[in-house]
């Protein structure tokens, strides 16, 4: 029997706008630069919705929201950590008005620390012809989905 895997517990939001531009963070790994959906691990003491509140806050600076739905969720597993094996997130749907700015409260050395090295509004079209990399990887084909059809009954696993 080998070391049980260490796997993070983590909440993303899929922060979009009335015209359905979605913020995105680009993360660059050592592995992989990608776009993705803001937010981060769990710590000990919160519940999704107080752990939402905080990596929104910290990362774009979003303070005043409502939570909406859990959409998806999936597990990643990392090579390149020397602290976890791997995430295991939760994504919700966070609507803001058109207005809204991203500031982080972090600052972009504590950012970069954390592998975030800009924010950016993604138009869908943007999203469909860009050569960039989204994760989860099928991000545009799920913002598509949700857009047309709304949030899903019950969240579901959207693989890598």
């Amino acid at each position: 029997m080998g070391t049980p895997l260490r796997i993070r517990q983590a909440v993303r939001a899929l922060v979009v706008r009335p015209d359905d531009a979605v913020l995105l963070v680009r993360f660059e790994f050592p592995d992989e630069t990608v776009w993705a959906t803001p937010g981060g691990g769990i710590e000990d003491d919160e519940e999704h919705p107080e752990a939402l509140r905080r990596e929104l806050h910290e990362e774009v600076g979003l303070r005043e929201f409502t939570m909406g739905p859990a959409l998806w969720t999936r597990t990643r597993l990392w090579p390149w950590s020397p602290l976890w094996d791997g995430q295991s997130e939760t994504f919700y749907l966070v609507r803001v008005p058109e207005h809204f700015e991203p500031a982080p409260l972090l600052s972009w050395d504590q950012l970069r620390l954390e592998g975030v090295t800009a924010v950016a509004w993604w138009t869908p079209e943007a999203m469909a012809t860009t050569s960039e990399r989204f994760t989860p990887s099928r991000l545009v084909e799920l913002h598509e989905h949700l857009r047309r059809h709304g949030p899903p009954d019950a969240p579901f696993d959207v693989g890598v």
